[in-house]
């Protein structure tokens, strides 16, 4: 694909990555009655999108906007589906529940342009398809809280090197293990984890154990929400 935002004429043309037909099929009719938006391929994977006929138009932007679901059958990353996305050419929306911050800010970090949620009204979603196929960001709640956190916890201010030790401390290896994987001492690790729960505790969000340490990093995004796999 060609890069998006050329001097083509018509509607917008849009993709949508979603394995889930009842949230594709409603898509569908939130975009149908907009004359600047035309809804021209969905697909379950991101892979099953690129290779459509509606993808692989020359001379001109195949593709506007992609819409994407986090959540894929395929097991895929949303880091990965944004940068195949993005190296074809295309800018990438986000459409997601929103329960999952680790996906969120994964995604985020990607380079989406926004985030919206299924569950908001048909206005605010075809506001935000359309800002996001004209090239301009959404900022919404879910795409500050991917960036800075969710604004209804206080924030703990943890430095990079916190965050990478929380990280790998709350996913379950021992401090030791923790001091060869970054290449601190055993007892500076310990210090950090220290500072780290002290300046949770100072947030009013306490973390005394490595099991609530466990609990502030997800809350946080660190680390992802347990989640069942689907059938």
């Amino acid at each position: 694909m060609t890069d998006s935002g050329g001097d083509r004429s018509g509607p917008r043309r849009i993709g949508l990555v979603e394995d889930h037909e009842s949230v594709a099929i409603g898509l569908v009719a939130m975009l149908e009655p907009e004359p600047d938006l035309e809804l021209v391929v969905t697909a379950g994977t991101v892979a099953g999108l690129l290779a459509e006929p509606a993808c692989r138009i020359e001379g001109v932007p195949a593709l506007d906007l992609v819409v994407l679901d986090l959540r894929l059958a395929d097991d895929s990353t949303p880091e990965d589906n944004v940068a195949t996305l993005r190296e074809h050419g295309v800018e990438v929306l986000v459409f997601t529940g929103a329960d999952n911050p680790y996906l969120v800010r994964s995604a985020a970090r990607a380079g989406v342009l926004g985030v919206v949620r299924k569950s908001e009204d048909v206005a605010t979603v075809v506001g935000a398809v359309r800002r996001a196929a004209s090239g301009e960001q959404v900022v919404t709640t879910d795409w500050a809280a991917a960036i800075d956190g969710d604004p209804q916890l206080s924030s703990v201010g943890l430095s990079p090197r916190q965050e990478e030790v929380l990280t790998l401390y709350a996913s379950g290896e021992k401090a030791s293990r923790v001091a060869r994987l970054t290449g601190l001492s055993e007892q500076t690790v310990n210090d950090y984890l220290g500072r780290i729960r002290q300046k949770y505790a100072d947030a009013g969000r306490p973390a005394p154990t490595k099991t609530d340490l466990y609990k502030r990093a997800v809350e946080d995004g660190w680390l992802p929400v347990p989640e069942h796999r689907r059938s």
